[in-house]
């Protein structure tokens, strides 16, 4: 698979998830997906981020960075956004926060198979 394509397929998945299009993540997201190791499924994988949604209303998730050499993509996201209540144990009540997420994946068939999440979670904290 050439970058890309492996980029365009990413594209959409952001896509995807910035709609809420939740009846085609499984164009971009592997049944058998596993998130920072643990399986999780995409059953798991789609309530994760409806709860995200739900934390973050206003939640969209915005490419900083991206990196193609299949079958990985490394991206760094930005987000700038108000959770309505407890964000990562933090309080953050409705207060508008900005931070980013390191995120790696391995694709397998075209799509996610493995993700790999680290969120700058002092950047919140030293917001609050």
């Amino acid at each position: 698979m050439a970058s890309v394509d492996l980029s365009g397929i990413y594209r959409g998945y952001i896509a995807c998830l910035n709609g809420q299009d939740w009846s085609n993540l499984g164009k971009f997201v592997h049944e058998d997906v596993h998130h920072n190791g643990a399986h999780i499924g995409l059953s798991g994988y789609l309530e994760m981020l409806e709860g995200d949604f739900r934390a973050i209303p206003d939640l969209h998730f915005d490419i900083a960075l991206l990196l193609c050499e299949p079958p990985r993509i490394a991206s760094r996201l930005q987000f700038d956004c108000t959770p309505t209540g407890v964000l990562f144990d933090m309080a953050v009540n409705g207060r508008r926060v900005r931070f980013v997420e390191n995120v790696f994946y391995e694709f397998l068939d075209g799509r996610i198979r493995n993700v790999w999440s680290v969120i700058d979670k002092t950047a919140i904290a030293d917001q609050l």
